[in-house]
């Protein structure tokens, strides 16, 4: 039996495929559900089986709307995630679509308070940061989600950096 997608995948589904059809985004709905209209931080992960074709997302709301911050997310990581291709036509009805919600930022002082499936991280030093979203496949121990958020942050483990947890709802 085929489920519908959350309201929050469905609008991020319809934005590819209207920016992969016209070329340009797809307009705000003008009557937003009340919690559309709120202004949330939001990453959008698009995977094809088991691969991730791509994710985007900020940890600070950039739109004044969560509908807002979906479609321009969802954009973003279908056609500018510099890590993969832009996302085809061809590829949509393979592809699925997730939207995390995250949780204000709060800094982390021990890595007693950090658990990969329950949190997310952000790792920074000065301009640089490095950040993972929470219950990942194969990022098991606090130690790896800190040595990811590290490497992708290109910061070394010896600088003085500073952590922050954050948590998310996901929609499939």
């Amino acid at each position: 039996m085929e489920t519908n997608p959350h309201p929050y995948v469905e609008l991020a589904m319809q934005s590819v495929r209207h920016y992969l059809e016209h070329g340009i985004p797809l307009p705000c709905p003008n009557h937003l559900p009340g919690d559309f209209q709120e202004p949330r931080a939001v990453f959008v992960s698009i995977k094809n089986g088991q691969q991730l074709r791509g994710c985007i997302g900020n940890l600070s709301p950039a739109h004044d709307t969560l509908a807002g911050e979906i479609i321009h997310n969802a954009i973003s990581a279908a056609a500018r995630d510099p890590r993969f291709s832009a996302v085809t036509q061809d590829e949509l009805p393979e592809l699925t679509f997730s939207v995390d919600v995250l949780t204000p930022l709060e800094k982390v002082e021990d890595l007693s308070e950090l658990d990969p499936d329950k949190y997310g991280l952000m790792v920074q030093y000065g301009e640089k940061q490095g950040v993972l979203l929470p219950d990942l496949d194969g990022v098991n121990t606090v130690a790896d989600q800190l040595r990811i958020c590290l490497k992708k942050g290109r910061i070394d483990p010896d600088d003085p950096y500073e952590m922050y947890r954050f948590e998310v709802q996901r929609y499939h």
